[in-house]
């Protein structure tokens, strides 16, 4: 049973790497804790396993949103304070997971890793 998390960055923003990687913080955390505990104690015991892939668009970014949830899945939509690079409230990244990487990879397998 091997476990993921998946965090989905809105590339369309083109975020310094350091403000990235405070939203990606934000939403690998925000979903752990949506969670089911069972779920969290696998991925812990794992290794805690995540990817950072992107998609296109914010558009793209909620209809990834949906189909998680849909899937039943942990997912979260992270948006920013608005207090340095972009406007508040603005769509940044969503976390997927922690939960079975079969049933994660359907929604976010086809995405581009961040680099």
């Amino acid at each position: 049973m091997a476990m993921k998390q998946v965090i989905v960055v809105n590339g369309a923003l083109d975020l310094p790497r350091g403000k990235m990687a405070a939203q990606v913080a934000h939403a690998a955390v925000g979903a752990l804790l949506g969670a089911p505990h069972q779920n969290q104690a696998l991925w812990l015991q794992q290794g805690m396993p995540k990817v950072v892939v992107q998609c296109a668009s914010e558009d793209e970014l909620q209809a990834l949103l949906a189909r998680a949830e849909a899937a039943g899945l942990p997912a979260l939509l992270i948006r920013d304070a608005g207090r340095t690079v972009v406007e508040a409230g603005t769509a940044t990244c969503v976390g997927i997971g922690p939960d079975l990487a079969e049933r994660i990879d359907p929604i976010t397998g086809a995405l581009p890793l961040v680099r």
